[in-house]
């Protein structure tokens, strides 16, 4: 299984391969896929235009996983809403440029890459020198976060968000998890409070 890195104008250009490959990935429920992908599209629209945003494709005889993102910014506002005391090394790492937001990670789920979703996060992470991996992830979809803790990210929070005008109950609050992958020799240097577990558990 290949990665390749796609720059913005590829990306563009196979962009509705890819929102196909999220619909072919997804647990949408039937009648569901239509907004499943147009939600992928304006996520992915969206994410382009950030400074130094990067996409990973998994290639053999077709797509079989995509994962993208961009540097955090320095200033902290990725970290808007987080309940309690962000982890300091976090917050340092942040300010210093070497965390960097992986925003989507799609695996095409008959693939024979099981490590794929790691490969793409090592291989993101080691593309920008970043230290820190970090992911926001719908407290709601217990999936998505039970699968983000098998790939080894660490839960160290809640974030709220503001309501989402683009959803169909828009005055609903967003509550995000907000996960981590910190390189191995920063993990002995701080741990966040309590043990990390998939919320609903």
């Amino acid at each position: 299984m290949r990665l390749r890195r796609l720059n913005r104008w590829q990306a563009e250009t196979l962009r509705e391969d890819l929102a196909d490959l999220y619909v072919e990935s997804s647990r949408a429920q039937a009648g569901q896929e239509y907004r499943g992908r147009e939600a992928f599209l304006r996520r992915l629209t969206g994410h382009i235009r950030r400074p130094g945003f990067a996409l990973l494709t998994a290639e053999a005889s077709a797509f079989a996983g995509c994962a993208y993102g961009f540097p955090v910014p320095r200033e902290g506002t990725w970290w808007r809403g987080f309940d309690g005391t962000l982890p300091q090394s976090v917050e340092q790492l942040t300010a210093s440029g070497h965390a960097f937001a992986v925003t989507e990670i799609v695996v095409y789920p008959h693939t024979d890459d099981q490590d794929l979703a790691r490969r793409f996060q090592r291989r993101l992470l080691a593309d920008h020198h970043a230290s820190l991996g970090a992911t926001l992830v719908d407290q709601a979809d217990v999936p998505d976060c039970d699968a983000f803790l098998s790939w080894g990210r660490q839960d160290i929070g809640a974030i709220r968000r503001p309501p989402d005008p683009t959803v169909l109950r828009p005055w609903a609050p967003v509550l995000l998890r907000a996960v981590i992958l910190a390189h191995p020799a920063l993990t002995a240097c701080w741990r966040a409070p309590g043990k990390a577990q998939a919320p609903g558990r």
